[in-house]
């Protein structure tokens, strides 16, 4: 779940009778390394069929870890950067291209001097495979703010990440120059692609705050048809995320195009925004099953929506419902996504993971949910759609504690060249 109306809202009408009307209005290099599918939703649950030799393809326009579906664990890392000329910002993207290149698409580990440190951390042992990993790199306002060679390169929506009203943000989980997606299908391709990054580039990355997550694998049901994962509030999650397989979709909501007055060189890339989102379990628990329908819009054990169905892919009869008889005017899913066409410019790709840190200090569970979403303009996507879930009763159950906003660079487009590439010929032109 993550919350959140546009931040050009500046009046505030009755919040109920506002609802009303938009109901009313909303009438509707391994041995043949197996080449992973993309198709489908981004948050459809891994099915348990995943293979260590399954390969995400690295090279294209755009990167992946995006529009195809997520594999079982993810993990969000931010760093500072150490790059005081556009040289040194090239050498930074070059290795580290480099990196995630080799990293993606499996091999054998180097043997080193005995004397010296390994060159690998050895904990997939003498051969890595691909495992379905993906590393996406993005960056964040404060790697142009802090450069003024670079500030006027920034792309124009890319600023740091506000905190919103129903935010407590912690400073130390939120920013940074840049971040990097990790996925795979196992915890321990991620951890080690990102050690072996920060062995690799210490006099350039100093890692400045992760989060981990995982979602549950989720075997097809007996009659075939695959279902979104839970999230910790047990609440089936991405049931109406738009398909990242269709392509001219993606195109029209995630991807930068000519058309969207952003920078030449930032076409094919996009906008990721990340929020870490604390949900108070053990209250959450104690909440009467009735009330917990009612707060998120859909029925708990099967998915479907309040307005009736047995699957989640029943799309939701707001138009019928203008009184919110069956889904409360104010429930998390009606807020999100009210199903009249002006939503339509809202939509945002969900790429979320759960995640559990431990026990925090006031001895509760530390549980929640790293949200990730892609759309090709804050203000038109997550920002807007923050600002609708403004006051949300779903808010009492969960409280956003990091992140930020970033800005995804656009893919490799062939062998040999390195991401930020088109970044860097315009800085140097």
């Amino acid at each position: 779940m993550h919350q959140g109306m546009n931040t050009q809202d500046v009046t505030q009408p009755d919040r109920r009778n506002l609802l009303k009307g938009l109901a009313i209005a909303g009438g509707a290099m391994l041995a043949t390394p197996t080449l992973a599918k993309a198709e489908g939703n981004v948050t459809i649950a891994p099915i348990g069929t995943s293979s260590l030799n399954d390969r995400q393809p690295f090279y294209g326009a755009r990167q992946s870890g995006i529009v195809n579906p997520r594999p079982a664990h993810g993990m969000i890392v931010s760093f500072d950067v150490i790059a005081d000329t556009p040289d040194e910002l090239q050498d930074l993207l070059k290795r580290l291209t480099d990196r995630m290149v080799r990293l993606t698409h499996g091999g054998t580990v180097e043997t080193g001097d005995p004397k010296l440190p390994p060159p690998d951390s050895g904990i997939l042992g003498p051969v890595f495979k691909p495992d379905n990993l993906t590393i996406t790199l993005s960056l964040g306002a404060s790697l142009f703010e802090k450069r003024p060679w670079l500030a006027g390169f920034k792309p124009k929506s890319l600023r740091r990440m506000p905190e919103f009203r129903n935010d407590a943000l912690l400073a130390e989980q939120c920013h940074g120059d840049i971040a990097l997606q990790f996925c795979a299908n196992t915890q321990d391709t991620n951890i080690h692609a990102l050690r072996d990054i920060l062995k690799n580039l210490p006099d350039r990355l100093v890692i400045n705050w992760k989060q981990e997550g995982a979602v549950p694998v989720v075997p097809p049901r007996a009659d075939g048809v695959h279902e979104n994962a839970r999230n910790f509030l047990g609440f089936i999650d991405g049931s109406a995320n738009p398909n990242g397989s269709d392509t001219a979709l993606m195109d029209k909501l995630v991807w930068i195009g000519a058309d969207d007055d952003e920078p030449a060189w930032a076409m094919n890339g996009t906008y990721q925004a990340v929020r870490i989102i604390r949900n108070f379990v053990e209250r959450w628990d104690r909440t009467p099953l009735g009330e917990q329908e009612r707060i998120i819009g859909r029925q708990k054990m099967n998915g479907a929506p309040m307005s009736g169905g047995d699957h989640e892919s029943e799309v939701p009869d707001f138009a019928s419902d203008p009184e919110g008889v069956h889904t409360p005017l104010d429930a998390h899913i009606r807020l999100a996504n009210p199903r009249h066409p002006h939503g339509e410019n809202n939509l945002i790709l969900r790429r979320p993971f759960n995640y559990s840190n431990g026990v925090a200090r006031s001895g509760h569970l530390d549980q929640g949910l790293l949200f990730i979403c892609y759309q090709a303009n804050l203000d038109r996507g997550f920002v807007a759609v923050q600002h609708r879930l403004d006051g949300e009763p779903l808010e009492e159950y969960i409280k956003p504690v990091g992140g930020g906003f970033f800005f995804v660079l656009p893919g490799v487009a062939e062998e040999g060249g390195y991401l930020g590439q088109s970044l860097i010929a315009t800085l140097k032109t």
